[in-house]
């Protein structure tokens, strides 16, 4: 049985104004994020892990190597793109509302239609492209350590669309189980590598607040 603890970065200056970061926008994590992943750390600490997985952007490699500290014994944090955030082209860094009001069509799909939402519109990555390499990646890291406990920290549209992915659900079916909040974590575990079970969902109660929408998508 292969444990993966998803973790979601924690909580940055456009996540607070309420913009679209994506894949290449990167603001600076807040102060109080870093109490946060302290947080977070005293929370895992009891599990062994056998490794731990970073996206590349700094947000999310901030969160896992402050969380890394607190685990023993401790280990070094592995760099895969696979984990990055869903490139969002033109509306990285734009105000939710203004995506709102100038791709409004596009922001629709994304919100009621993740069947289509391909980035069309504006120069985005989509949906497929981004669960195909983060479930591709999972899937290959369940097949070499069928046994193993691993943290992998990313990002609120890359987890949602890529857990879904390795689910097999319906893509819309995000919508209905609620969003990832920051500093977050939720479990999965599979034993064959192609079939995944939710033992945790967007587990915050080490944090002690309460969620909002500046802290979860």
């Amino acid at each position: 049985m292969t444990d993966f603890y998803f973790v979601r970065h924690g909580q940055t200056e456009w996540n607070l104004e309420r913009r679209f970061q994506g894949g290449s926008g990167d603001s600076a994590l807040l102060p109080s994020s870093y109490d946060d992943m302290a947080r977070l750390g005293r929370y895992l600490a009891p599990v062994h892990f056998d490794h731990i997985y970073s996206s590349p952007l700094k947000r999310a490699l901030v969160t896992a190597n402050r969380v890394s500290k607190y685990l023993k014994p401790i280990q070094n944090v592995s760099v895969r793109s696979a984990l990055s955030e869903v490139g969002l082209g033109q509306w990285e860094g734009m105000l939710v509302r203004d995506v709102q009001q100038k791709y409004p069509e596009a922001y629709d799909t994304y919100r009621h239609d993740l069947d289509h939402f391909e980035g069309q519109g504006f120069d985005g990555e989509g949906y497929t492209h981004t669960a195909q390499r983060f479930a591709r990646f999972i899937n290959g890291l369940a097949a070499q350590y069928p046994n193993d406990k691993i943290l992998i920290v990313s990002h609120g549209m890359a987890l949602s669309f890529g857990i879904n992915a390795l689910l097999q659900q319906p893509r819309m079916s995000i919508r209905e189980r609620g969003g990832l909040s920051n500093t977050s974590t939720t479990i999965l575990t599979t034993s064959d590598a192609q079939h995944y079970t939710v033992k945790k969902w967007n587990d915050i109660s080490y944090l002690n607040k309460v969620a909002d929408e500046t802290t979860t998508i």
